[in-house]
């Protein structure tokens, strides 16, 4: 009896499988041209396809160790893909949201900053309380040298472990996680907010007269439904990971054109109906 590893890194790839996911991508951007033509509400539809493939891309550099780094018998911090990734994205749509008023570019910048921050902070407070509350250095468990800095790993791994706390590299990764998480996290608020429902409401029966203030509703409705595709996003992200990730020096980024494709048609799919309630 032979049993079969799992697959490492970008092992294991379903190519068939991803280009059916394609043509169902461009099947509902060619729904969107349809309906909506060269509008703003079809860029709409574009701006959260790429926010939502720059959130599954950005949760593969965000060191997560889950349970086993509570012990600190891995690298990462003791908490979930999801959750961890979700964290960094709030943080920056509250960034974003908060700055909406001053443009796209202002708005996006507010809300990669806002998720980097978060990252950063949270990085730098799990290796205090590695290092001071546990007694443990920050080790590798996946590189023989840090990437960034060439400090060597080995002799600071204890036996029996994958290594543990947070290698630089790993803090950098997550602070690029956020960011970018934070970054298409806003990008869709923001195109929701400006580009589809403050538009929609205005010029349709669903908004009371002109002279109406529709923004608290456009707000909120932006705010859900960017939230709810961040969770989204990063839920996929998290099994395409399945289970730990050091950061980008980790085999386990290597999967990362997986997670993008996945998150990209699911972006799509929920996208069309976040337009499709206003715009229909």
């Amino acid at each position: 009896m032979s049993v079969t590893p799992k697959p490492a890194g970008g092992v294991g790839m379903d190519w068939t499988s991803m280009g059916l996911a394609l043509l169902l991508m461009l099947a509902i951007i060619g729904i969107g041209w349809y309906m909506f033509g060269m509008t703003n509400i079809f860029y709409a539809l574009l701006a959260i396809i790429v926010g939502g493939a720059l959130i599954g891309f950005g949760v593969h550099f965000v060191p997560v160790g889950g349970a086993p780094a509570a012990m600190g018998q891995a690298p990462g911090i003791a908490t979930g893909v999801a959750m961890l990734a979700g964290g960094a994205g709030l943080a920056g749509l509250f960034g974003g949201a908060w700055a909406a008023d001053l443009g796209l570019g202002v708005a996006c910048a507010a809300g990669a900053v806002g998720g980097a921050l978060m990252m950063a902070i949270t990085c730098m407070f799990v290796n205090v309380i590695y290092v001071y509350a546990m007694g443990i250095p920050a080790a590798s468990g996946k590189a023989k040298v840090d990437p960034i800095t060439g400090d060597t790993q080995t002799e600071f791994k204890s036996q029996g472990t994958e290594g543990h706390g947070l290698p630089f590299v790993s803090f950098v990764g997550g602070v690029v996680g956020g960011f970018l998480g934070g970054l298409g996290g806003t990008l869709i608020y923001w195109v929701l907010l400006k580009w589809v429902y403050v538009d929609r409401l205005l010029s349709s029966a669903l908004g009371a007269p002109l002279t109406a203030d529709v923004t608290p509703i456009a707000v909120s409705l932006a705010g859900m439904f960017a939230i709810g595709l961040f969770l989204v996003n990063a839920v996929l992200a998290a099994y395409n990971i399945t289970g730990t990730i050091e950061g980008p020096h980790d085999p386990k980024f290597a999967r990362w054109p997986r997670a993008v494709v996945a998150t990209a048609v699911a972006s799509a799919v929920c996208g069309i109906v976040a337009i499709a309630i206003v715009a229909v």
